[in-house]
């Protein structure tokens, strides 16, 4: 009988204890005293999502503004959609590539001939800023690895399809406002420089 009477104590303070555990761990967990502190993690956490929606935005070319547009041998078309001086002393061109040549395109001619850049086959590495009135080239920018500052045309382009494209140079000064875009065999494009917003 004081077996029985024991094991029925021990059971119900385990009981208990257990209980009293779970209602620590609930009421640590439900957060009823905050401070209104759920109010701001929701509104600190909204802007950084469109944060990275207005960094995807920022990346895409504006394809209702054309600055430029030069057509190359065999169906190739090149649109120049901005042309945007950045903070950091660099000049960000963005655009298209349209490919009508019948077969698919893989940028062969648009790469670099600088041994650095050899590494960036079927990419836009090969394209320049040309500034006439001060008499100065500038080539793509290229990161410690010898990779430029581009888009690569993993693939290739379709027969038919448009692929988006960008490229980073050196900053022109600042009374630049008026560069030649050329790359490969594409005949060069005159296009204007926007200060970066």
């Amino acid at each position: 009988m004081k077996y029985r009477r024991s094991m029925t104590i021990r059971r119900t303070v385990s009981a208990a204890t257990i209980a009293g555990g779970l209602l620590l761990t609930v009421a640590g967990c439900g957060g009823g005293d905050d401070d209104g502190k759920s109010e701001n993690t929701a509104s600190s956490s909204a802007p950084a999502k469109g944060g990275s929606d207005d960094k995807q935005k920022s990346q895409e070319p504006q394809s209702d503004t054309v600055l430029a547009e030069v057509k190359g041998q065999k169906g190739l078309t090149l649109a120049i959609t901005s042309a945007k001086r950045d903070d950091g002393g660099f000049v960000t061109v963005e655009g298209t590539v349209t490919n009508d040549t019948g077969a698919v395109w893989v940028a062969a001619d648009w790469r670099s001939d600088e041994t650095e850049l050899a590494k960036n086959a079927g990419s836009i590495a090969g394209a320049s800023l040309t500034d006439q009135e001060g008499k100065k080239k500038y080539l793509i920018l290229r990161d410690t690895s010898g990779r430029c500052l581009c888009t690569q045309f993993t693939g290739g382009v379709q027969n038919g399809d448009t692929a988006q494209w960008f490229a980073q140079f050196p900053a022109p000064p600042e009374d630049t406002t008026k560069v030649d875009f050329q790359v490969g065999s594409m005949p060069p494009a005159s296009i204007e420089l926007t200060g970066g917003e």
